[in-house]
């Protein structure tokens, strides 16, 4: 990959893993550029992930860093030499906006996936027309198709070939917007039900009753990046793009507010009820 195409997800990634580990050992950018016997602009580079880094160099690195654990040490090798890696989305070209794809990158590098949505169905669990809905009503008329077969692709994440799990808490309300005649609402709904009974997929329904703590929540997905133990990140979707949240007291905040909402929220025996109700009262 040319360094005018980076940073990507996977390089930013990497170089802040580096630079974490860097700090953890209480080493300065000048000890990095003195192991490898190069300026201190290439050590920023790498860490700023716009650059990658060769086996050897990585190895020098983590030896000096002190990362002895042969599985953190072979995920980050791992994660160094994706940096490569092309996508099945990357040949969208600007069809799908940079925050999105930053997204496809996390969300196929995860282990797991937990997801609040307080309007929508989530993404991985839309149906075909459901998602023909939403985009008719927000895309260009020529991008739909496009949009339309993105997201077809990204739920054969759920095909569970590689372990992957999916939690979410849907918002009673957004069960009850889904819109466009009956026909549409209860093929959501019946498609709800069967991907909740697959053992990698859990669906929770957020009631109207729920006494929550007076923060509003906001749309988010915490991420368990693969490398073992995984890595947590948050992503928050808004109006004009995606933003990451890596910090630790960011991600504990969400933690704590996914362990409050799944708290608050049906059980997934009793949202499949919920959802069933739903179903009856919409062909009524």
């Amino acid at each position: 990959m040319a360094q005018s195409d980076m940073p990507t997800m996977r390089s930013r990634r990497l170089g802040g893993e580096l630079r974490r580990l860097r700090l953890e050992a209480g080493l300065k950018v000048q000890d990095a550029s003195d192991a490898l016997e190069c300026g201190q602009p290439k050590i920023s580079q790498i860490e700023n992930g716009k650059r990658g880094i060769r086996p050897l160099d990585l190895t020098t690195l983590l030896n000096l860093y002190g990362v002895e654990d042969e599985r953190q040490r072979a995920n980050l090798k791992r994660l160094a030499k994706e940096i490569h890696k092309v996508d099945w989305w990357s040949g969208h070209g600007p069809l799908l906006h940079d925050e999105l794809k930053d997204y496809l990158t996390l969300e196929a590098d995860s282990q797991a996936v937990r997801t609040f949505e307080p309007v929508l169905v989530p993404g991985l669990l839309q149906t075909e027309a459901y998602m023909r809905r939403l985009f008719g009503a927000a895309s260009p008329e020529d991008q739909i198709e496009a949009l339309v077969q993105t997201r077809m692709k990204r739920k054969e994440l759920l095909d569970n070939t590689t372990g992957f799990r999916l939690r979410a808490v849907i918002d009673a309300p957004a069960l009850h917007r889904i819109g466009g005649g009956v026909d549409i609402v209860q093929e959501q709904l019946r498609h709800l039900l069967s991907a909740g009974s697959r053992s990698n997929i859990t669906i929770q329904v957020l009631p109207l009753n729920s006494v929550l703590p007076m923060e509003q929540y906001v749309s988010f997905a915490a991420l368990s990046l693969l490398p073992e133990p995984p890595v947590e990140v948050v992503w928050l979707e808004h109006i004009t793009g995606g933003t990451l949240l890596e910090q630790r007291a960011d991600v504990q905040r969400y933690a704590k507010a996914w362990d409050e909402l799944t708290a608050a929220a049906l059980s997934p025996t009793a949202s499949r009820r919920y959802i069933r109700d739903l179903i009856e009262e919409s062909g009524s």
